[in-house]
């Protein structure tokens, strides 16, 4: 049985551009919300996922990240900690290939410090001993599959400040992964960066 994840990007209108060795693909879907992904063309790695949803009033809100890092004003980083001050921690999302990944910056403490853990099932939770610091993180896409998470394939390192966290990606995830990847490849890129919206 098809992901329903993927059947939904199938549904989407999508364009393509190829650009600074970035496949970058557009999914508009029914309900109005905007989806960008930037894949690298070498390693099919996925480097950026945003989101732009439909306000109640139904104006745009604006770009939310998923994966990656967009330093632009008009993007929200979601499961960051916003403030003012460049000092204070700030966690983004930046997968490998086996792995999803997450860098809170600014953490200067040592790696007994912290307290890393699946609570629930469905969520990580960050603690510090000397309660500097809290953070719950979910997973997406293991929400969209119904998957739940396990603290066995989950690990964490502490370098340069900057707390590591890592969970291991399941096969389902990496096939689904794949499956998109190979989709998209199929996506007719014209010359202004349109692509045909239905691949085959």
């Amino acid at each position: 049985m098809a992901s329903q994840w993927v059947e939904s990007l199938r549904s989407a209108r999508k364009t393509a551009l190829l650009q600074d060795g970035r496949r970058k693909v557009h999914f508009t879907f029914s309900d109005g919300e905007e989806l960008i992904e930037e894949y690298d063309v070498k390693s099919d790695e996925l480097l950026i996922r945003k989101w732009r949803r439909k306000s109640q009033l139904g104006g745009q809100r604006p770009w939310e990240m998923e994966i990656g890092e967009d330093h632009t004003s008009s993007v929200v980083q979601t499961g960051s900690d916003f403030s003012e001050s460049a000092a204070n921690p700030f966690l983004y999302r930046k997968d490998t290939s086996k792995a999803f990944q997450w860098r809170v910056r600014n953490l200067p403490y040592l790696l007994e410090t912290y307290s890393v853990k699946v609570e629930g099932d469905d969520a990580i939770v960050v603690r510090t001993t000397n309660k500097k610091y809290f953070k719950r993180i979910e997973i997406p896409d293991m929400k969209r599959e119904n998957l739940k998470l396990a603290q066995s394939d989950l690990t964490y390192a502490h370098a340069n400040n900057t707390l590591i966290i890592q969970y291991k990606k399941p096969a389902k995830i990496l096939k689904i992964h794949d499956t998109i990847v190979q989709e998209m490849k199929q996506l007719k890129i014209s010359k202004d960066g349109d692509a045909d919206c239905r691949p085959s």
